[in-house]
């Protein structure tokens, strides 16, 4: 491919950019091509040495994007990195969404645990109160006012879980991150 069909199909698989990212990058590529030009390499060669357009408009959006996490990591970002990076190619898909769904179903799970203990201690917070509704509770005898303090350490031991699901959020979005970017790294070598 030359020179023009090269960085027209580059422009047109970044489109999704800003135009600034977009002039910088094709600037860079038409370097490439001139000090090539100035060495007596064919445009075939220096476009061939540069590599695939599409793969390399793919690589840049994956960058940009985990640039993006970086400056503001919250859920969304995040995805949009993931599926960028995905999209660099199928074996690097089997990579980046294996971990990524296993580490969000145990954050979920964890979460779901946290909310659970949580109820938990807040249903044996009340159950003493509400003993008379329910015809179990007549079966089982337990101090009131244990089942109460229960309750309240159950309680406090979910929200403190909790606290401790958020922190491993943040430590998984950065790792997610760090490990999006060695992925990125590593296709582009």
């Amino acid at each position: 491919m030359n020179k023009k069909e090269f960085l027209d199909t580059l422009r047109k698989n970044l489109s999704n950019l800003p135009n600034e990212e977009i002039n910088d990058i094709l600037y860079d590529y038409e370097e490439h091509f001139n000090v090539g030009l100035e060495r007596g390499k064919s445009e075939y060669d220096i476009s061939k040495e540069l590599g695939n357009p599409i793969k390399l408009a793919k690589s840049y959006k994956a960058t940009i994007l985990i640039n993006e996490v970086k400056k503001s990591p919250n859920t969304t970002n995040v995805f949009k990195a993931v599926v960028a990076t995905m999209a660099l190619g199928f074996f690097n898909m089997i990579f980046i969404l294996g971990p990524f769904l296993g580490l969000v179903g145990s954050l979920v799970g964890l979460y779901g645990a946290s909310i659970g203990i949580t109820m938990g201690g807040l249903g044996m917070i009340f159950a003493p109160i509400l003993k008379g509704l329910f015809t179990f509770s007549t079966i089982i005898s337990i101090n009131p006012i244990a089942c109460m303090f229960l309750g309240l350490s159950m309680t406090c031991f979910g929200l403190l879980f909790t606290i401790l699901n958020v922190h491993i959020s943040k430590w998984f979005f950065k790792c997610t991150i760090k490990y999006l970017n060695w992925n990125v790294d590593i296709i582009k070598k």
